[in-house]
């Protein structure tokens, strides 16, 4: 790691160098003309455009020229620390010129040589993380560090008078006073109304509400599609809102093992800002409602079932509907509501001092059995969400029972919880390839919906739970069964080597004589051909009995296994991938390496990242990493679909991150105490997310050797 981190820096480094190269080209003319009687630009000038660059071009060929021999003839007790100290101390002593027309500000100093002292910083705190108590070059690394560390604060401290000075007159409010404009929508027993919730820190504290529009209910209608405009509604990249996911379990993970008050304040304030960014990025389902006079507005709900529980309280609202308020009373009920703080309870865990970690994390099997109630027969579906984050996720769907008003599923599907605290079920209507117009959505029919929460201590319990879920007339019978994260996680081998399931994919692929599984390939052919446009693939949960019948298929080496799949649902065939994957002996990328694909994950330096992270993909075993490449262009044609299936590369690197590179348990670094537990394992989790996603995001992996390259492009694969 040592060393993939340094080969980063020095291939960074010849950049930079060709960089200041590059600088020096012009300025020795312009230098040379500026003594003539017709100079372009005068000395001055050139001092300060070119500030300093013949000397930062020397300081650093002469630490390039340092550390070269000593990463190619690289040993484990190699110390290079000395040569970023001196490196820091000569770029130093270019800042601490004596000469006092050399004086500057932060503006008149090139950005590459200032970027190059960050670049280091972060550098060094890579070599240190991966650099033993034990070795000679940890006191030279950390002085280097600090050096580096007390000229960035330097220069800090010389642009911070200016800050300051800044000052907004008495009664004149500074943009920047606006710290955060939050919408919110106050659902007035007569009125919909929204308004900017502003915090204003300039001279007074406090917040207030300013009304923007409101629409009486009685003159409230549900846009159609064809009354919109056709303007795309703005949404986060899955990635912008993982980052915010990952800084909220990194900060829980700190609140946990910090002690000291004052930092654990600071702690949630930081948690508190980065739940209301999640609230604000994560909505992405359009609810469209429109005035009297055809004026519409467009709000971002998180699911379906808000959708449908906004438009069932609109309507029953509007059976009352007899008057409207004047604006003047609409602003004092505005205002009223910071006093009562009648908001609407939001999915955030701010007032969850006590336990941050509320939830439940593991797999949630649940059996879909019957539906009763319905006055008359219909092509009847259910769904399945649960909350993770906060925000609910729709996980499974069971089959159109068709003209049946009492129909019977008995469907069983495996949920992967995530903190989870809900159980959310909707009822839908099929209404045919025709579609039916429900309030302006081109959707199936909600005929009804409900949920239950997911309580622990009863589902501790590892028998089957029964219950049933009343929603409007209709019944709809469940069992339930959990299991934690605890037993989720290990990876338990086959007793039976003949099978493919539970068996070292090396063992597999020589009894086969294959480079793939057999299992795999059948697999994602069929998904290819017929998958490729299915809502949520590999996200929805497929049928459990289906899946267990595939696997006993293919454990079997059953000759119809092609056949079976082409009759079952395409998410059971999904799921069986995935479940072979899981039930690995030894995650995809092993257990010996993957601490290290996280360790490289993590580099700061992106050169030294991609070195790590490509050498460490080629040094899997030949079986592991043929199979990878092929996993890997398969759900790249996935994604290439997104825009029907909804599966982004990230979405993918969700779903499959943890299936892939997940350890067995016993290299597992999850905590014992339960709470801790969980938030490793989020950090752990988003770590394999993030490595699948980097190597989903490369355009091709490049092989070093004519060896790996026949490996990868060979005509099989």
């Amino acid at each position: 790691m040592r060393k993939w981190v340094l080969s980063g820096i020095l291939s960074s480094e010849e950049t930079y160098l060709s960089h200041l190269e590059a600088l020096l080209i012009p300025m020795k003319p312009l230098r040379a003309a500026a003594t003539t009687s017709q100079p372009m630009l005068t000395v001055q000038q050139i001092e300060t455009i070119f500030f300093k660059v013949p000397e930062m071009h020397e300081i650093h060929r002469d630490f390039y020229d340092a550390l070269l021999p000593r990463v190619q003839d690289w040993s484990q007790q190699q110390c290079v620390g000395d040569l970023f100290q001196k490196l820091n101390l000569k770029i130093k002593s270019t800042k601490d010129c004596k000469d006092q027309s050399a004086k500057y500000s932060l503006e008149t100093l090139l950005y590459k040589p200032i970027d190059r002292v960050t670049r280091s910083t972060l550098v060094l705190h890579d070599l240190l993380k991966h650099t033993p108590s034990s070795h000679p070059d940890l006191p030279l690394l950390q002085d280097a560090l600090r050096i580096s560390q007390n000229f960035l604060s330097s220069i800090n401290e010389e642009i911070t008078p200016r800050r300051q000075s800044m000052t907004v007159k008495k009664g004149e409010v500074s943009t920047r006073s606006l710290q955060s404009h939050l919408l919110h929508l106050f659902a007035f027993t007569l009125t919909l109304v929204q308004v900017w919730k502003l915090k204003l820190y300039c001279f007074w504290k406090g917040q207030q509400y300013d009304c923007k529009w409101y629409i009486p209910l009685a003159d409230l209608t549900f846009q159609t599609l064809e009354d919109c405009e056709s303007t795309p509604i703005p949404l986060f990249q899955d990635e912008e809102i993982d980052a915010v996911k990952i800084k909220i379990s990194q900060i829980k993970n700190d609140i946990q093992t910090t002690k000291a008050p004052k930092v654990i304040e600071r702690l949630r304030k930081k948690l508190s800002e980065q739940e209301s960014m999640l609230l604000l990025m994560s909505p992405n389902m359009a609810f469209r409602v429109a005035n009297r006079n055809g004026k519409g507005f467009t709000f971002l709900i998180s699911s379906d079932y808000e959708r449908a529980e906004w438009r069932e309280i609109i309507r029953e609202q509007q059976k009352k509907c007899d008057f409207s308020l004047t604006s003047l009373e609409l602003q004092m009920l505005t205002n009223s509501c910071v006093k009562l703080q009648t908001v609407h309870t939001i999915p955030m865990t701010l007032s969850k001092e006590e336990d941050e970690s509320s939830g439940l994390y593991g797999f949630l099997n649940v059996i879909v059995h019957s539906a009763s109630g319905l006055k008359q027969s219909l092509n009847l579906y259910c769904s399945l969400e649960v909350d993770s984050f906060g925000y609910f996720v729709n996980k499974a769907k069971t089959r159109v029972h068709r003209d049946s008003a009492e129909p019977n599923w008995n469907e069983e599907f495996e949920i992967e919880l995530e903190g989870s605290q809900t159980l959310r079920l909707l009822c839908y209507e099929k209404c045919g390839s025709k579609k039916a117009k429900e309030d302006g959505e081109l959707t199936d029919r909600i005929l009804a919906k409900g949920q239950i929460k997911l309580d622990p201590q009863t589902l501790q319990n590892k028998d089957w739970q029964r219950t049933v879920i009343a929603m409007n007339g209709i019944e709809v019978k469940l069992s339930m069964k959990f299991t934690s994260r605890e037993f989720s996680l290990k990876r338990m081998p086959s007793r039976k080597q003949s099978g493919v399931f539970g068996v070292k994919i090396n063992v597999v692929t020589k009894r086969e004589r294959s480079k793939v599984p057999l299992i795999v390939r059948q697999c994602v052919e069929e998904i290819e051909r017929r998958g490729m446009e299915e809502v949520g693939i590999y996200r929805v949960s497929g049928v459990a009995t289906d899946i267990q019948a595939l696997k006993a298929a293919f454990d079997t080496n059953n000759k119809d296994v092609s056949l079976m799949m082409r009759d079952m649902d395409v998410n059971a065939i999904a799921g069986t991938l995935k479940l072979y994957f899981r039930e690995l002996p030894e995650p995809l990328f092993t257990d010996e390496l993957f601490p290290n694909f996280a360790g490289g994950i993590a580099l700061s330096d992106s050169v030294a990242r991609e070195s790590c992270m490509l050498n460490l993909l080629l040094s899997l075993p030949e079986p592991n990493l043929v199979t990878f490449v092929f996993i890997l262009d398969h759900l790249k044609r996935v994604a290439e679909n997104e825009s029907i299936n909804k599966m982004s590369l990230h979405n993918l690197a969700t779903v499959f991150g943890p299936t892939l590179l997940r350890p067995s348990e016993k290299d597992s670094k999850l905590n014992s105490s339960p709470i801790s537990m969980n938030d490793c394992w989020s950090l752990e989790v988003m770590s394999q997310v993030q490595v699948l996603l980097y190597f989903l995001q490369l355009e091709a992996i490049p092989t070093p050797d004519s060896k790996r390259q026949s490996l990868l492009f060979s005509t099989e694969v």
